[in-house]
């Protein structure tokens, strides 16, 4: 395993424990998943935090900090829309 797909599967089990704790469920769409998975792991790399992979990194460390995963705006966005913004985590059915 390269260590990108190291990094990925710790998003992924963070994430899936993350979505336990929080009443969620992670993106039922494996595929959809995994490209989620690989832009958190691509921020993690590149920036050293867990940007949200739909969200732009401004440099603002303040503004920036708003969107480090699970960002400030994803609990509004499942409960209104029924999933966040980047589509990783989901209102249980």
């Amino acid at each position: 395993m390269t260590d990108h797909n190291e990094l990925k599967q710790k998003m992924y089990e963070w994430t899936q424990k993350y979505a336990d704790k929080a009443g969620y469920k992670l993106n039922p769409d494996k595929e959809a998943l995994d490209y989620v998975l690989d832009g958190l792991a691509v921020k993690l790399e590149k920036f050293g935090r867990r940007y949200c992979p739909c969200r732009i990194v401004t440099g603002d460390e303040k503004e920036d900090r708003k969107i480090v995963c699970p960002c400030i705006y994803h609990k509004e966005e499942v409960e209104r829309d029924g999933n966040c913004h980047c589509e990783l985590f989901f209102k249980l059915n």
